[in-house]
């Protein structure tokens, strides 16, 4: 059975588990098991087109599957996977410090 990593913001659809044990043998197989063991998680995942939302990337074993064959990425029992959200926002550095763009913190 592999396990699949759920990053700290949608632990509380998970019951706060850190870690889920899930059966599958592809990718999109293994979030299928998952998001059936917590339905909640879904709309987090998955846009209402039924595709995987844009900023979640999922890796298996530290390679981004998008890379390998998305959804269609065999998984083996042993097999770790991790769900990671892309984080958008914020300022650049020389904004929040007050910089022009021109300038960098060693001027």
């Amino acid at each position: 059975m592999a396990t699949i990593r759920i990053p700290t913001p949608l632990r509380a659809y998970t019951n706060s588990q850190a870690e889920v044990n899930v059966n599958g043998a592809t990718v999109g197989a293994v979030l299928h098991d998952l998001t059936t063991q917590y339905p909640s998680l879904r709309q987090h995942l998955y846009a209402d087109s039924g595709e995987l939302r844009a900023f979640v990337n999922i890796f298996l074993n530290e390679e981004d599957v998008r890379h390998i064959r998305g959804a269609d990425t065999p998984v083996q029992d042993q097999d770790r996977l991790m769900i990671v959200p892309s984080i958008a926002g914020g300022r650049p550095v020389a904004a929040q410090a007050g910089l022009h763009a021109t300038h960098t913190p060693e001027d």
